[in-house]
């Protein structure tokens, strides 16, 4: 087979290795990919956005099956420009990945179909959420309805941080058009999980759970980045817990789409919320995580592929998805000043060392090969994933493994995982 992945990012590179160390696939283009991936597969200078040309690659290379990793060509509709001209494509047409792209979309569709999650209000004008604002409970959540790199929520601890956050995304426009509709919502405490899954439009198959490290700095503090670590699995996904989510959440939001007539197929990922009254969803995502995707995949004991195909033709019923009795731990390197501003272009050394190291894995999300040199190129510059017999091991070998690699502005946080200790 050969088959080409859409994206850039340390997910892609995660799928790219999943999908080489299938034996139906000879072949990996990644298009526009990175310095890492290109290791696994060939790097093709094709934006994610431009769907034509990337279709047009795929006819001329015919390519058996498009792997599309990012949020933004999804919710932009590829899967349907890929289906229109006859290709195999893995992942959820444009009216499906709304779950995604439109925060409203979803809290409204939760309500109609009595899926837990926070109490909240839409507002697409600043006055009448202001207004709200003025008789709400503190603290509380503010979210762009669409895309906006993970970091569109913001949490107001006082009635002055809510009005200043309106401002921001509704009126300063701080992401563009992905605040024109935002989503006040209560907020609510207790550990969060995150949760993949597999979806072909009727059947759910749910991956390995996983928690992920959004904050910059250690403790939880700084600013929200796209993620500075991941474990998985998270000790807090009890049998418990996963029950009531297969029970109430699961399967009945892929029930839901289809009901609205907007049959999902390709990765669901739920943010859960475990919370006092049980567990509540904080937010859908139409894709793998970035990071999880690099704490999950690498445990996967199935051929990528033929989980991709089952969710592509329904036949996911068929496919029984095992993961490794065992842990994985991801800590990022980011260039020091992520995820604000921060310099690139410096030389990365030390990623020999990870050469057939079995169970260690670099993950390039931020990287660019220059000559026989790659750089860094991003904000999040690489993902170090171990894995160990369980998390404490896992979280151990991951920070050891960070010292083999060295670069100008290196920074990450200390304490991914440091949650292990109080399960």
């Amino acid at each position: 087979m050969k088959v080409l992945i859409v994206g850039s990012g340390g997910r892609e590179h995660a799928i790219a290795t999943a999908v080489a160390k299938s034996p139906k696939v000879d072949k990996i283009y990644c298009a526009p990919g990175n310095a890492g991936i290109g290791q696994v597969a060939e790097c093709v200078k094709i934006g994610a956005m431009e769907f034509d040309k990337l279709v047009d690659f795929a006819k001329e290379k015919e390519i058996d099956l498009t792997v599309i990793g990012m949020d933004d060509p999804l919710v932009g509709g590829i899967v349907d420009k890929f289906e229109e001209a006859g290709l195999r494509v893995f992942g959820p047409r444009k009216n499906a990945a709304i779950l995604e792209g439109s925060k409203a979309f979803s809290k409204d569709l939760m309500k109609k179909y009595n899926i837990p999650t926070a109490g909240y209000e839409n507002f697409d004008s600043p006055e009448e959420a202001m207004k709200y604002l003025e008789t709400s409970k503190y603290p509380i959540v503010l979210k762009a309805d669409g895309l906006a790199l993970g970091k569109g929520v913001l949490i107001c601890n006082t009635k002055e941080e809510a009005m200043d956050g309106v401002k921001e995304l509704m009126l300063d426009k701080k992401f563009g058009n992905a605040g024109n509709t935002i989503v006040i919502e209560e907020f609510m405490t207790g550990r969060e999980v995150s949760v993949l899954s597999f979806v072909d439009g009727k059947t759910i198959k749910i991956m390995t759970s996983a928690q992920d490290h959004k904050r910059a700095k250690d403790g939880d503090q700084g600013l929200n980045t796209g993620g500075m670590g991941t474990f998985s699995p998270s000790p807090f996904y009890t049998e418990e817990v996963d029950e009531f989510c297969k029970k109430y959440v699961y399967q009945a939001t892929v029930d839901a789409m289809a009901a609205e007539g907007r049959e999902f197929k390709g990765v669901i990922f739920f943010g859960l919320m475990l919370t006092e009254d049980g567990p509540k969803v904080l937010e859908y995502n139409a894709r793998f995580g970035d990071p999880e995707a690099q704490v999950v995949l690498p445990r996967m004991k199935n051929d990528i592929i033929d989980v991709f195909e089952a969710c592509v033709d329904g036949t996911l019923d068929q496919i029984d998805l095992q993961f490794e009795d065992n842990a994985a731990v991801c800590v990022v390197l980011a260039s020091d000043g992520y995820p604000v501003s921060y310099e690139k272009g410096f030389e990365i050394k030390g990623l020999e060392n990870f050469e057939n190291k079995e169970g260690y894995y670099v993950f390039h999300a931020g990287t660019k090969a220059e000559g026989d040199k790659i750089v860094t190129n991003g904000g999040r510059v690489l993902g170090v994933t171990a894995k160990g017999k369980d998390l404490k091991e896992a979280r151990a070998n991951a920070y050891e493994a960070t010292k083999l690699i060295q670069f100008e502005n290196k920074y990450m946080r200390n304490d991914i995982g440091k949650a292990i200790d109080e399960a």
